[in-house]
């Protein structure tokens, strides 16, 4: 961090709650206008993040996201609004935080993060904070923060539980790898657009990440480096893991394996394609929403679109024609599914289905075939009338 700057009576007043607090004082919020704190991800743990960061005084913050904002987005993600619907969320983000904190610098990255750019923008901040959540990204984020020596305050969320950790190797600490080598394979782990999350929940996570930073750039309390804070919303449980370094680590353990940010290293684990059985005729396990309709439309009689959401996503968007079974329903109508048909299976945004898809296969049904994205590519793609989510 620069030296630590002088700051105006208009900011003594503003930040007069951490003056009074002895392990801040004048000194640590000094500290804060002078560090510069980079979050990934302008979503649901950003919003919290960056906001409290943005009030706390840090001086700068990057914001790096690539997505628009999107009506689905504003359940969680208050950095926006109604108004900020199909605008870049490091607009609509550095919008509300220079309305949060006029005295704060925001520095927009709206390409988001990228291997060939990561680690030249990660030293560039004295504290990476993650808010993503695509498991591509989220190692890249670790792998990233490795290389370039900055601590990196993780964050993750799943329906109505989340996690916090601090991931520093460079001052002894695990990296994310040391807990997870290796990515999931695509479509094993749903997302909160597959599996929904509790909006609050982001705030209590992202609030915590910020805590995290704060400490780290004041050097107050004992952060959660080497520590997995663990917390249960619907029972208001918090539990602590103790995490240590894995000399097994590919990144950052005794023969690291991994030794530059290879783009290919960052896309997700693909799934293997199990083979048709009982058919001359082989059928990709996955298939575009182009693709689909064309099957579709070409040969009706012959191709039969399968819908696995809940019946309350049909409510807001589905497509006609389309044959409705839930997911958890697939198991014990397995049997009753047509064998002369091929079958296309669609969810929201591809994750259920690819599960659906290798369920079938697995159990002697070779015509099956996942739809990739789901209805949401079908909206973005083939028919904007439908309604996303």
């Amino acid at each position: 961090m620069s030296t630590a700057p002088v700051l105006s009576p208009a900011e003594l007043a503003r930040y007069s709650r951490h003056l009074l607090l002895d392990q801040v004082g004048l000194v640590g919020q000094q500290k804060l206008a002078a560090a510069r704190v980079l979050v990934v991800g302008a979503g649901g743990l950003g919003s919290p993040a960056a906001l409290y960061l943005a009030a706390a005084g840090v001086g700068t913050i990057g914001i790096a996201d690539l997505d628009l904002v999107e009506v689905h987005n504003l359940q969680r993600q208050l950095l926006h609004d109604d108004t900020s619907v199909g605008e870049s969320k490091v607009t609509s983000a550095a919008r509300r935080l220079r309305a949060t904190n006029p005295f704060v610098r925001i520095v927009t990255h709206a390409d988001g993060i990228v291997p060939v750019n990561a680690v030249a923008l990660f030293s560039d901040y004295d504290v990476v904070v993650d808010g993503t959540d695509n498991f591509g990204v989220r190692y890249l984020n670790n792998d990233a923060a490795f290389f370039a020596r900055r601590p990196l305050v993780y964050g993750s969320v799943f329906k109505f539980e989340g996690q916090v950790a601090v991931f520093d190797p460079t001052h002894g600490g695990p990296c994310y790898r040391c807990l997870f080598p290796e990515p999931p394979r695509a479509g094993t782990v749903p997302g909160c657009g597959e599996a929904g999350v509790l909006g609050a929940l982001c705030g209590v996570i992202g609030s915590l990440q910020a805590l995290e930073a704060i400490k780290l750039l004041t050097g107050i309390g004992e952060s959660l480096r080497g520590r997995l804070l663990m917390y249960d919303s619907l029972a208001q449980k918090f539990q602590n893991l103790q995490l240590k370094s894995d000399s097994g680590c590919p990144l950052c353990g005794d023969r690291p394996a991994i030794r530059d940010l290879n783009p290919e290293r960052y896309s997700a684990a693909p799934c293997p394609a199990p083979l048709p059985r009982g058919s001359d005729v082989e059928y990709p396990i996955e298939i575009s929403v182009a693709e689909a309709k064309d099957l579709h439309d070409s040969a009706p009689e012959r191709t039969k679109i399968i819908d696995v959401r809940e019946p309350c996503e049909l409510e807001i968007c589905q497509l006609a024609g389309a044959e409705h079974i839930p997911m958890r329903q697939i198991p014990e109508q397995a049997d009753s599914l047509p064998r002369d048909q091929h079958l296309l299976i669609l969810c929201h945004v591809g994750g259920r289905s690819r599960r659906v898809t290798e369920f079938l296969r697995a159990h002697g049904h070779p015509a099956v075939s996942n739809i990739a994205g789901g209805i949401d590519a079908w909206a973005k793609e083939i028919d904007p009338s439908l309604r996303r989510y």
